[in-house]
């Protein structure tokens, strides 16, 4: 499955890299992305520079940090792809294991409806490609949330009944939004989600991507603490819990703009079909490599085995 989702994002350019699995602390943990994740670091000290460590427990941090360290000078907009395993303090309800491998995408140096919509459209075209079917796209607004519980005056205890009157299809959301008399930063935030679902309803269109829904919840912010003006959240159907995430987020003090996204390997591969069988050719020892390769070729698995004489 990673094999596969690193060949679509290839496709489209994203160089794939390797970050380290333990940064010192302050730049792991630095401002945006690295500052959300202080409380799901294990940390560690050095033992010959006395300093503190911390072992990843999310790749986007890494990259945000190389994009503006070793990677500064490069051509934007910089295309970057991962697959590593993370490690974190605690385990949740929905994912059970404290290690895990996170697969992704990040498109740095490049703020704009365009970008947005093409990281969108390459999770999809990668979760096609895997063979998984009847997948939610769910998007946020994260910045707005709190101006809406304040327009609508909602106590905590009626937070769930807002949001479902608040969630579902993209038009009856923005209907629904436009009754608020919102601000004019918030009305940025919702036209810019606009453009992005238009651009991302074409592509599915043009790509025939079947069984793909487009939903909004802009009171969603669990997980988006970093997140600026676009985020969301996949799920696919008979999964339970997210298999991805992403959105919009900015780098460290330089305010330079990024967007990508992240596969939880756990998760989405309660979704995968079932693979058919592998073709498997036990040979002798003897045999040559010849013949060894050409069944290869062919697509065997050849397992070399030593035989006795009768």
């Amino acid at each position: 499955a990673i094999a596969t989702l690193m060949q679509v994002f290839s496709q489209f350019g994203y160089r794939r890299i390797k970050p380290p699995l333990a940064e010192f602390e302050q730049s792991l943990l630095a401002a945006g992305p690295g500052a959300a994740l202080v409380d799901d670091t294990f940390r560690m000290m050095d033992p010959l520079s006395h300093k503190m460590l911390g072992l990843r427990s999310d790749i986007t941090a890494q990259i945000a940090r190389i994009a503006s360290s070793r990677m500064g000078d490069e051509l934007r907009p910089l295309r970057l792809t991962y697959a590593n395993d993370v490690i974190r303090t605690r385990a949740s309800q929905a994912r059970t294991q404290r290690q895990f491998t996170q697969v992704g995408c990040e498109m740095i140096g490049q703020d704009d409806v365009d970008c947005d919509v093409e990281i969108c459209v390459v999770a999809l075209m990668s979760l096609a490609a895997l063979g998984l079917e009847n997948i939610t796209l769910d998007f946020a607004l994260p910045r707005i949330a709190d101006e809406i519980f304040v327009k609508t005056k909602t106590q905590v205890g009626d937070v769930d009944a807002l949001r479902l009157s608040l969630s579902g299809a993209g038009d009856k959301v923005f209907d629904a939004l436009a009754e608020m008399d919102l601000s004019d930063e918030s009305q940025k935030h919702i036209s810019r989600l606009k453009a992005v679902i238009k651009g991302v309803n074409a592509a599915i269109a043009q790509l025939d991507l079947k069984g793909v829904t487009l939903t909004v919840d802009p009171l969603e912010t669990q997980g988006f603490e970093y997140h600026t003006t676009l985020a969301f959240t996949f799920f696919a159907q008979n999964v339970r819990g997210e298999i991805g995430r992403g959105g919009r987020y900015d780098i460290g003090n330089s305010l330079e703009s990024a967007a990508g996204f992240t596969f939880y390997m756990d998760t989405l591969r309660r979704g995968l079909p079932e693979r058919g069988g592998e073709k498997i050719k036990r040979i002798s020892t003897a045999a040559s490599w010849a013949d060894i390769q050409s069944y290869q070729n062919e697509g065997f698995i050849v397992i070399r085995e030593s035989r006795k004489d009768a």
